[in-house]
């Protein structure tokens, strides 16, 4: 249908409009897609997994899941209890210092990119 000038738009233009800009992808899902396509995402994990282990965290991270299933027991414990209970001292606990670095590159990476 042709939208006019003349009338306000009725409930079917509004759904049109609505499916159209959901068709659209999100700044964040663009810039997904050009991290992923440019193998800077994978340069950006190998950098972060690299960062994590020479600050300690891994073996940090290992500690925990360790003490916690000690204290648990080894047959009472499942991966996604770990998961629960690691994830957040996990996120917590990483230093600021990494968190920058890879903040600075993402940006680094989007002013290259021109995104």
């Amino acid at each position: 249908m042709r939208k006019s000038v003349n009338r306000p738009p009725t409930p079917e233009d509004t759904v049109e409009e609505q499916e159209d800009q959901e068709k659209q992808p999100t700044l964040q899902e663009i810039i997904k897609i050009k991290l992923i396509e440019s193998g800077e995402k994978e340069r950006l994990m190998e950098l972060l997994r690299e960062r994590l282990i020479e600050c300690g965290w891994k073996d940090e991270m290992k500690a925990l899941c360790r003490a916690f299933i000690k204290k648990k027991g080894k047959n009472n414990v499942t991966v996604d209890d770990l998961i629960h209970v690691i994830t957040p001292k996990g996120r917590a606990s990483i230093p600021d210092s990494v968190k920058a670095e890879l903040l600075q590159r993402i940006r680094s990476f989007l002013v290259q990119a021109a995104v």
